[in-house]
C-alpha cells in the first residue's frame, strides 16, 4: 500500500499553473463514471467532450501516467485530478483493476525487465573492457583525458530506466553540466552548447569508464587531442584577460567584453567555462556585485589553472575539472558505473529557465548511506519535465553517479518501488549519516562527503553493489536530519573536494525558522520571508530540507506534526 500523498505533493507534479487549475476542475466524483485503486495503481474513466470517456491511470510505484486524452502535457489534468481525489480519500479501493489497466501494467513490467537486462549486459561488458584496459593502460592517459576503460559502441542502446519518460534523455554535452550541480555558477548553468551535444567528439574523462577520444590527434601535440589543444589555448587567453581585469579594476568591466570572450571560448571548445562567463552580466546587476564578481573571477581563474595542471591532479578532481570545462559524459557511460542502492528520500526540487531550456533539479538523500544526490533533467520551455520523483516520498532505488571529486549528480538506474512510511520521526541522525559526517566514508576520494564512489555500499538494507535485496521495512515519514553545525561541516568538506560546488542538499533537524534564517543559517536573498515555513513551525522546532548555496539557504520542504510533507 502506497502512503497517500498530500494535495501539495500532487499539485507539485503539474507541468504548469494552468494544469493545476484544470486538474482541480476535474477532481470531482461526478465527472468520473468509474474510479478505483488497488493500492499501487489508480484508474478511472472521466467524461470528456467526446462520446467515449477518457481512460486515465497512475502507477503509484513510479509514478507513471497514462491517459487516452489528446493533451500533450505530462501528467495531464485527468491524471492529476484522479490523484487529487485519491489524496482526499475519494477513490474507493477495489480488488482488481480493469483489463486495460492490467495490460498497461504488464507492458510496463516487460519493458522494465528488458531494460534491466540490457543494463546488466552493458555493465558486464564495461567491467570486462576495464580489466583489459587496466592491463595495457599507459601512464599518460589521465593527462590527456582519455578514459581508462571504453564502452562498446553497441552500448548506445542502454535504457533510460528510472529516468522520466522522455525528459532530459541524452547526454551531458557541451553545456558544461558539472557533477556537483549545473555548472560552476550554480544558477541553472546550462552552457550555450545546450544539452545533448556530446557528439562533439570530446575525449572521455580520466578514469570515468567512458569512451576513448573520438577524434584525430595532432602529431606535434605531445599526444594531446585536437580539442585539448584548442581548450588550452582558449583558457590561456582567459587567464590573461582575468589578470588584466583585476589590474585595471572591476568597475571597467562591460557586458560586451564578457559576451565576446564567451564566444571565443565556445570556438575554443570550452563551453562550460563560456557559460559561466556569459552569465557574469547577471552578477553585475546585483547590489553586492563587486564582491560577487571578484569571487566569480577567482573561481574561473582557478578552473583555468586547474585545467592547465590537470596532469598533476588526483583522478577524481581531474574528472571534475574536465566536466566543468565542458567535456561530455554520456548517460550510457554513467549507467554502467557501480550502482548505489539505498532508500532515497526525495527532498525537493527546483526549476530554472535559461537559454530556452528548463532545468529541473531534484534533490535526494540516502537513508542508510547519508549520501546526497542530484537528479537533473532538461526540456525545451513548454515541454514536460521528469515527474517521476515525488517530493516527500522515499524510494528504494539504485543510483549511478557522475564522476568527480565530490560526486553529486546521479541517474536513477533501477527503481525497486516506493518505501512505505510509519509516521513522523524526530531528532538528528545517529546512524550512518553521523559516521559519514565524521569522515568515515571510503572510496577513491577518502573522506569525501559523497561517500564511496565505487564498489559496494554497506549498511542496513543496502545491497552490495546494488545487486541484492534492499531494505523492505517501513521508514519514518520525516527524513533524518542534522544540526546546522554538522550541515556546515559537510558543505565545507564538499567545497574542499570540489571548490566549484554551488549547491548542496541538507536536512536540518530541530531548527526554528525566522524571516532571514533557519537555525541561524542565513536564507538566500530571494528566499527571505518564508511565511509558509514560519506558519508550519509556529515558533517550534521542525525538520527542513534546504538547498545550500554560497548566498544562503533555499528552503525546499518541511514536515508538519503528522509527518506530512509541506512543499515550500
Amino acid at each position: 500500500m502506497i502512503e497517500r500523498w498530500s494535495r501539495d505533493q500532487v499539485l507539485a507534479l503539474a507541468p504548469d499553473a494552468p494544469s493545476q487549475k484544470a486538474a482541480q476542475g476535474v477532481a470531482a466524483p461526478g465527472k468520473w463514471s468509474l474510479r478505483g485503486t488497488t493500492g499501487t495503481v489508480l484508474y478511472g474513466e472521466c467524461k470528456g467532450s467526446g462520446a467515449k470517456p477518457y481512460l486515465a491511470c497512475v502507477d503509484l510505484t513510479e509514478p507513471a501516467y497514462r491517459c487516452s486524452c489528446p493533451s500533450r502535457k505530462f501528467p495531464c489534468k485527468h491524471a492529476l485530478g484522479l490523484l487529487l481525489m485519491w489524496s482526499a480519500d475519494g477513490v474507493p479501493a477495489q480488488e482488481a483493476a480493469p483489463q486495460w489497466v492490467t495490460e498497461w501494467l504488464e507492458s510496463r513490467a516487460e519493458r522494465a525487465a528488458k531494460s534491466a537486462a540490457k543494463l546488466e549486459a552493458a555493465r558486464a561488458r564495461a567491467a570486462e573492457q576495464a580489466g583489459q584496459s587496466d592491463a595495457s593502460a599507459s601512464p599518460g592517459l589521465a593527462a590527456t583525458g582519455a578514459g581508462a576503460a571504453s564502452t562498446a559502441p553497441g552500448d548506445a542502446s542502454l535504457p533510460a530506466s528510472g529516468d522520466a519518460a522522455g525528459a532530459g534523455a541524452g547526454s551531458v554535452g557541451s553545456g558544461g553540466v558539472g557533477s556537483g550541480g549545473v555548472g560552476p555558477s550554480g544558477v541553472g548553468s546550462v552552457g550555450p552548447g545546450g544539452v545533448g551535444a556530446a557528439g562533439s567528439g570530446g575525449p572521455a574523462l580520466a578514469g570515468s569508464g567512458g569512451p576513448a577520444v573520438a577524434g584525430a590527434r595532432e602529431p606535434g601535440a605531445g599526444g594531446e587531442s585536437v580539442r585539448h589543444v584548442r581548450v588550452a589555448s582558449g583558457l590561456a587567453e582567459l587567464e590573461r584577460w582575468l589578470a588584466d581585469q583585476v589590474r585595471q579594476g572591476l568597475a571597467g568591466a562591460a557586458p560586451h567584453e564578457w559576451d565576446g570572450l564567451a564566444k571565443r571560448l565556445i570556438d575554443a571548445q570550452a563551453p562550460g567555462v563560456a557559460g559561466v562567463v556569459s552569465r557574469l552580466s547577471q552578477v553585475r546587476s546585483e547590489d553586492d556585485w563587486p564582491g560577487r564578481l571578484l569571487e566569480e573571477y577567482a573561481l574561473i581563474n582557478l578552473l583555468a589553472v586547474a585545467y592547465r595542471r590537470r596532469a598533476a591532479l588526483p583522478g577524481p578532481l581531474a574528472d571534475t575539472v574536465l566536466i566543468r570545462t565542458g567535456f561530455p559524459v554520456t548517460r550510457e557511460d554513467v549507467l554502467v558505473r557501480p550502482a548505489v542502492r539505498d532508500q532515497w528520500d526525495v527532498l525537493g526540487r527546483r526549476d530554472d529557465e535559461q537559454d530556452r531550456l528548463t532545468a529541473r533539479r531534484v534533490w535526494l538523500r540516502g537513508r542508510n548511506t547519508g549520501r546526497p544526490a542530484l537528479i537533473l533533467s532538461f526540456a525545451p520551455q513548454g515541454q514536460p519535465l521528469d515527474a517521476s520523483l515525488v517530493t516527500g516520498t522515499t524510494i528504494d532505488a539504485e543510483l549511478t553517479f557522475y564522476p568527480g571529486a565530490a560526486p553529486l549528480r546521479a541517474l536513477v538506474a533501477t527503481r525497486h518501488g516506493t518505501v512505505p512510511t510509519t509516521g513522523p520521526t524526530a531528532g538528528p541522525t545517529t546512524g550512518p549519516m553521523t559516521r559519514l559526517a565524521a569522515g568515515s566514508a571510503a572510496g577513491p576520494s577518502a573522506g569525501s562527503p559523497a561517500g564511496p564512489e565505487t564498489g559496494s555500499v554497506a549498511g542496513p538494507g543496502v545491497a552490495d553493489g546494488g545487486a541484492g535485496k534492499g531494505a523492505g521495512g517501513a521508514v519514518g515519514s520525516v527524513p533524518p536530519g542534522m544540526s546546522p553545525e554538522e550541515a556546515l561541516d559537510e558543505v565545507a568538506r564538499a567545497l574542499g573536494e570540489d571548490p566549484w560546488t554551488e549547491s548542496w542538499p541538507i536536512v536540518l533537524a530541530g531548527v526554528v525558522p525566522d524571516r532571514v534564517s533557519i537555525g541561524g543559517l542565513p536564507l538566500h536573498p530571494r528566499a527571505r520571508d518564508p511565511w509558509r515555513l514560519i506558519a508550519v513551525s509556529g515558533g517550534h522546532p521542525l525538520t527542513v530540507a534546504a538547498e545550500w548555496t554560497p548566498r544562503g539557504l533555499r528552503p525546499l520542504t518541511t514536515w508538519d506534526d503528522e509527518g506530512m510533507a509541506v512543499i515550500l
